[in-house]
C-alpha cells in the first residue's frame, strides 16, 4: 500500500471512531507529526468534542485552507465542509466543496443544496455522481435524500433505496432514520415509530433519532417530552431544540401580555 493509500485508510478508520463518538481516542492517537489529512480529521474530533474548541478549530482550518501548499487537499476540504455544515454556514461549505473531486465531496454538495432548499442544484450534482458511478452507495444515498426533498411519488423510491441498504448492510441508525422519515412522509407513523425505537436501541443519544421521535410522537398523539428532554440534554444546539425554545419563549411573552 502506498503512503497516500495508507493515509486515506487511516482517515477512514479515525472518522469511523468519530462517528462512534470516540473523539478522545482520535485526538490522542493523531500526533503533530501526522500528515495534513489526518490532522484535519483530528480537528473534526476536537470540534465535535466540545463547543469550547469551535473557535480555535475554525481558525486553524481557515489558516490551513489559505495555505497554497495544503489548501487543495481533498480530505482537508471535505473536513472543512463538514465543520461548516455543522455551523450551518452553507456558503462557506461550498467555497471548499463545490469543485468536487471525490464522491464524498459531491455527496456533501447535494446535502448543502438541499439544506439551502435548492433541489435543482442538488439534482445537477446528483447527475454528476450518477455519471461517475450510478451504483455507488453515496450516489444511492444522495438519490434518496433528493427524493425525500422532492416528495410525492419519489418518497416510495427513497424508501426502496433505504430498504435495499437494510438488506445489503448491517442495520444502522442512518438507515433506520431514512426508512422512518419515508414512512412519516407517507403517513405511516406507527411503522416509523418502530424503526425509530430500533434506532434508539442502537444509539440512545443520536440527535436525528430523538428529533424524529419527537415529531412522530406528536403525530401519534403520544407524549414526546422524554425524547425532547434527551435531545436538549445531549444536543442543546440542535435545530429542533432551538425552535421549541423559541416557541416556548413566544408563548410565555404572549401569556404575560394577557
Amino acid at each position: 500500500m502506498s503512503e497516500e493509500d495508507a493515509i486515506e485508510r487511516d482517515c477512514l478508520i479515525y472518522r469511523s471512531y468519530i462517528a462512534l463518538g470516540s473523539y478522545q481516542l482520535v485526538i490522542h492517537e493523531i500526533d503533530s507529526s501526522a500528515a495534513t489529512p489526518l490532522q484535519a480529521v483530528k480537528l473534526l474530533a476536537l470540534y465535535l468534542l466540545s463547543a469550547d474548541n469551535k473557535e480555535t478549530v475554525i481558525s486553524s482550518i481557515r489558516e490551513w485552507l489559505s495555505d497554497a501548499a495544503i489548501g487543495n487537499n481533498l480530505i482537508l476540504r471535505l473536513i472543512a465542509g463538514i465543520i461548516f455544515m455543522h455551523e450551518q454556514d452553507y456558503n462557506e461549505v461550498l467555497k471548499y466543496t463545490n469543485a468536487g473531486g471525490t464522491m464524498e465531496l459531491n455527496a456533501l454538495n447535494v446535502q448543502v443544496f438541499l439544506k439551502m432548499h435548492r433541489s435543482d442544484y442538488a439534482e445537477k450534482q446528483l447527475r454528476v455522481m450518477q455519471q461517475i458511478d450510478e451504483d455507488h452507495t453515496l450516489t444511492q444515498l444522495a438519490t434518496a435524500w433528493l427524493n425525500l426533498a422532492v416528495g410525492g411519488s419519489k418518497i416510495q423510491e427513497a424508501y426502496l433505496i433505504f430498504q435495499d441498504f437494510s438488506e445489503k448492510y448491517q442495520m444502522t441508525s442512518l438507515i433506520l432514520n431514512g426508512k422512518a422519515v419515508c414512512c412519516m412522509h407517507m403517513g405511516n407513523f406507527d411503522e416509523a415509530e418502530s424503526f425509530l425505537l430500533e434506532a434508539l436501541n442502537k444509539d440512545a443519544k443520536d440527535p436525528e433519532t430523538l428529533a424524529n421521535l419527537v415529531v412522530c410522537c406528536l403525530h401519534l398523539g403520544k407524549p414526546s417530552s422524554r425524547f425532547l428532554s434527551q435531545l436538549k440534554l445531549s444536543h442543546p444546539e440542535h435545530m429542533l431544540v432551538k425552535r421549541v425554545s423559541a416557541a416556548e419563549e413566544s408563548f410565555d411573552r404572549a401569556v404575560q401580555t394577557v
